[in-house]
């Protein structure tokens, strides 16, 4: 027997979209933008992810606490939350799981710093709205475990200890970290200042990032530094401008390697940058995304199930901004 539950059948998923009926109101600066195609795609993709849930409140199957996260993270972007209604049951568990796991490896979580720094976001953006002292707590130890782990040059690697680093890896600790210091945990500001000079430091001299030096820059890489730039009270610096730069030539809207995770990160920066280039941009990736969407509400699985269906809803949902950390 499987350790996750299979694929709702039809019938179950369209009696899911029925008690759920719409979604919240988006912001009113980029309602305009929500088309019912887009809101029903949205829909349908959550109703996918509450159906695949693990009985035990996590998603996925490898990477469960990353994934766990992820799918978390994608209902509170258009509103939804733990203890509310229609899902909240459900998003309590997920959340008890990722408190189970930072009280079983004190503070740690997940078999890697990217699942980790996931989870520290997720629980993050779970206290700043609700203000649990568990949880509160729990991203308190994740931020520690980020910390310490933060290797000479100012990045992270894929394990908690201070040797390497990446800028995958690194973004995603500065971005868990950006958040928790918005909810009000303490973070250093020399913690910060050294992970943005390492980000900065991999820019090639076209404006994109690469991945452990500045060479070889790709769309997915640079959308990610740029985000963490910008996060972190960058967003008017040369070296967001001729990242920002790179993105718009090379837009990659197809048949890029790490499609779900650059453009995550890429409608993030161009909302950043902006009205001028969230307003063109966000149609065109919209387009891309409902095309690729199946039937059952899912995405095309990488990574781990339920992955790339959660980051799809995280990019479509970008214009409700009900998630802190990615406001302006």
């Amino acid at each position: 027997m499987s350790c996750f539950r299979s694929r709702a059948s039809t019938a179950i998923l369209a009696a899911f979209l029925t008690a759920i009926g719409a979604l919240p109101a988006p912001s009113a600066d980029y309602a305009d933008l929500l088309t019912p195609e887009i809101e029903d795609a949205i829909e349908r993709g959550l109703s996918y992810l509450a159906a695949i849930q693990n009985p035990d409140g996590t998603w996925g199957t490898r990477y469960k606490v990353g994934v766990t996260a992820l799918s978390l993270l994608a209902f509170m972007s258009v509103g939804y939350l733990p203890g509310e209604p229609p899902y909240g049951d459900m998003l309590d568990n997920a959340v008890r799981f990722l408190l189970r796991e930072s009280e079983l490896k004190d503070g740690y979580m997940g078999v890697n710093m990217y699942e980790h720094a996931l989870a520290t976001l997720a629980l993050s953006e779970v206290w700043g709205m609700s203000g649990e002292e568990g949880i509160g707590e729990a991203v308190k130890r994740g931020v520690r475990v980020i910390i310490q782990a933060q290797s000479p040059m100012g990045g992270w690697r894929y394990t908690p200890t201070p040797l390497d680093a990446d800028i995958s890896v690194t973004v995603m600790q500065i971005v868990a970290l950006a958040s928790a210091k918005e909810a009000g945990v303490y973070v250093p500001d020399e913690t910060i200042k050294r992970a943005l000079d390492y980000v900065k430091s991999l820019q090639h001299p076209s404006g994109g990032f690469g991945y452990q030096n500045s060479a070889n820059p790709g769309f997915a890489r640079t959308a990610a530094g740029v985000v963490s730039l910008m996060l972190c009270g960058e967003r008017d610096s040369e070296a967001v401008r001729r990242g920002l730069n790179y993105l718009l030539s090379t837009p990659s809207f197809v048949g890029t390697r790490f499609f779900y995770y650059g453009h995550y990160y890429a409608v993030q920066a161009v909302f950043q940058a902006g009205d001028k280039y969230f307003r063109d941009w966000y149609p065109r990736i919209s387009e891309v995304l409902l095309a690729k969407q199946h039937a059952d509400g899912s995405w095309p699985q990488t990574q781990d199930i339920g992955y790339s269906t959660a980051m799809a809803i995280l990019t479509l949902a970008v214009p409700y901004q009900f998630l802190p950390i990615y406001g302006r």
